[in-house]
């Protein structure tokens, strides 16, 4: 059995700048607390709390965002303080498939006008006879039959792919950048369309599934609904950003787009025609807070015991295991050249012995640990930071 690092056993202190499911809390291990000051706290789990304009005191060493997005967070100020953002990447999914479904219905069906026309009509005691009568106003199309797009094949977009499949609609996808396990995971019954052009001239729904980025924000477009079938429908479970609301809206009046589905409520969405906005609902499950918290707790933990990342969104990840040795080195630092030879030099002079050592780069940043097989001094992480590009160093089995 591996042993048990003498770290695991200190006092940390966690931060929850939102509330975090107890499935999630429950996960902190012996020698983990919670606390209520910033200063205090080597880690922190958030979901929407704005951190953009937050001051990190000098021990945070981590935070963890119950959920994907982490537009809320400093990434690139956390990335030059040493501070490693997790996200919890698929914990969701499904809760967000689930909604994509019910926007594909109702934006197929007028069942939200169907139920006003019900509460309208509270009073009426023939309500049913006259029911029968006013239903036509609210007819709708089966979705059986019907063409989806889904742009990016994601955790999400492949469950709401394989979804549609098994709901008889036909489907095509588009994600330039799929990868190896979204591949094994997407039904073979999905179409691949060769570009973005292609799929909209297909698809009767089109479902975006893309994160925010430069390269991604304004997607759709005036010019991209131009190229969209007459009577498309759009649901947006992804990023507002992703849509020109401007532009949605006068393809909205024109009737180019029949409904525009949204999960992110504006001043302009809200008063789209025709369309159904939602307040972010996408992730609001029982379930999805919880696969969230616990995920994001785990990987909290494993960072500040182990040193060890998985789901950074702005340091690489890296997994070396539990730490056998007598000592392990955690070193945040800059993506350039002759920097790892520094590093193994300064133990080399020392007389440390490196035992293991992993090391991944993810643009201007790196990542190193290494296990040493001697008891280091004390000095250690003091002179190891003296490097130039280091922006960080901890010695992991002793929290510092």
């Amino acid at each position: 059995m591996p042993r048990q690092m003498p770290n695991q056993l200190k006092d940390r202190k966690i931060l929850c700048l939102n509330p975090i499911a107890q499935a999630g809390l429950a996960r902190l291990r012996e020698g983990y607390a919670l606390t209520d000051d910033a200063d205090m706290a080597a880690g922190i789990l958030v979901r929407s709390a704005d951190m953009q304009n937050m001051t990190f005191a000098p021990g945070l060493r981590a935070i963890a965002r119950a959920g994907a997005g982490v537009n809320n967070i400093p990434l690139d100020r956390c990335a030059e303080q040493g501070i490693v953002v997790f996200n919890t990447p698929g914990a969701n999914a499904n809760s967000v498939k689930e909604l994509v479904i019910a926007g594909l219905l109702l934006a197929s069906r007028d069942i939200i006008g169907g139920n006003e026309w019900v509460k309208a009509h509270i009073a009426d005691e023939d309500i049913a006879k006259d029911g029968e009568k006013a239903k036509k106003a609210f007819s709708g199309h089966e979705i059986k039959g019907r063409s989806l797009g889904v742009i990016g094949l994601g955790a999400v977009g492949v469950l709401v792919a394989n979804a549609a499949i098994a709901l008889g609609m036909e489907v095509y996808g588009y994600d330039p950048y799929l990868s190896v396990r979204s591949a094994w995971q997407l039904s073979p019954l999905v179409k691949q369309a060769e570009n973005v052009e292609a799929l909209y001239a297909v698809s009767d729904f089109i479902t975006l599934h893309v994160p925010a980025m430069d390269a991604t924000r304004g997607m759709v477009d005036a010019k991209a609904l131009a190229r969209m079938r007459d009577g498309v429908r759009v649901l947006n479970f992804a990023r507002d950003v992703l849509v020109d609301e401007e532009a949605m809206g006068a393809a909205l009046r024109s009737g180019r787009v029949a409904c525009y589905v949204s999960d992110f409520p504006n001043p302009l969405s809200a008063a789209l025609e025709n369309a159904i906005v939602l307040p972010h609902l996408g992730a609001s499950t029982e379930e999805a807070e919880e696969n969230c918290a616990v995920m994001a707790t785990e990987e909290l933990q494993d960072y500040l015991d182990n040193g060890n990342i998985t789901h950074s969104v702005n340091y690489p990840d890296l997994n070396a295991g539990i730490c056998e040795t007598e000592a392990r080195v955690a070193i945040l630092h800059r993506n350039v050249p002759n920097m790892l030879s520094q590093i193994t030099s300064f133990f080399g002079s020392n007389g440390l012995n490196i035992e293991n050592l992993s090391n991944k780069a993810r643009g201007p940043y790196a990542y190193t640990l290494l296990d040493i097989s001697h008891p280091m001094p004390r000095d250690t992480v003091e002179r190891l930071r003296e490097i130039d590009g280091v922006l960080r160093v901890r010695r992991v089995s002793e929290n510092i």
